[in-house]
Formats: structure tokens, sequence, C-alpha cells
């Protein structure tokens, strides 16, 4: 059996621990606490989640697969959006949970199957990986700002 090139193994390994540290960071959050706005104005867990989401379907696009959901429908959690200003829009954080496991599943077989990446997309995939290092960060802290325990020790 072959293994598979390095750029592959590497991407595998953050995208599998970037979602445990995710997933550990978001863990026992409410919907109630994931809608609650640092200072009053700083980005809540639900939009940063929604936001790996929506950047994640980017991640499957440039990966030559289907975007886990409708962009203009979720353009709530899109770069740019202001979400206190339409926090109306932002769906539940159960909701997001399970949007969060369904990109990791496709992404997750797209990578294990994959034989090579696309040289032209190896700096997309590259940022794309460190875009959900830099986010899941930002739960960490967000989880500690709530008053829950650090997850990640």
């Amino acid at each position: 059996m072959e293994t598979q090139s390095n750029d592959i193994e590497i991407v595998k390994i953050q995208v599998f621990s970037n979602f445990k540290v995710i997933s550990m960071n978001i863990d026992s959050i409410t919907h109630q606490e994931s809608m609650i706005f640092p200072n009053g104005e700083a980005n809540c867990m639900n939009w940063i989640l929604g936001h790996l989401i929506y950047i994640r379907n980017a991640f499957l696009n440039v990966l030559g697969e289907e975007s886990l959901w409708d962009n203009e429908k979720f353009s709530c959690y899109n770069r740019g959006a202001v979400p206190l200003e339409r926090k109306e829009e932002l769906i539940t954080f159960e909701e997001l949970k399970s949007y969060l496991q369904q990109s990791q599943d496709q992404l997750e077989a797209k990578i294990i199957s994959i034989e090579r990446f696309n040289p032209e997309t190896i700096n997309d995939i590259a940022i794309l990986c460190f875009h959900e290092n830099y986010h899941s960060g930002q739960l960490g802290y967000l989880r500690r700002i709530l008053g829950k325990p650090g997850a990640v020790k």
C-alpha cells in the first residue's frame, strides 16, 4: 500500500486536529451562551462557529466537493458580516454543531481518498488550514469568557 504524499498527510492532521480542538471548545456551550457578544461587540461563539463552517464550504470547493450549505442563505456567517447586526439570522448552536460534523465527515472522506492536491490549490489549502487554527483559538478564549473551564490542556 502506497502512503499519501506529505502535503496530504499534513492537511489531514490539520483537519483532524482542528476538529478536535473546535469540538472540545464548543462542548457544553448552550445556544444562549453562544449568542453572548463579549464587551457588547466582539463576535459571539455562534458566529465564529458558523463562520468556520461557511469557510469550510470553500475548503470543500477547493477540493472539488459540493458545498454543505447555501452560502447566500447563510451569508450572515461570511467574512465581513456584522453578526451583532444580523443576530436574528444566526441559527441554533445545535444546528451549527450538526453542520460542523457534516463538514468534517465530508472533509475527512475527501482527504482520505485523495491521491494528490492540484498544485494550484496548495496556497488556498494552507490558508484555509491556518484560518481554522486562528478561529479555533478564538473559541477557546470565548469559552473561558463564558466562565467555562479551558478545554485544551
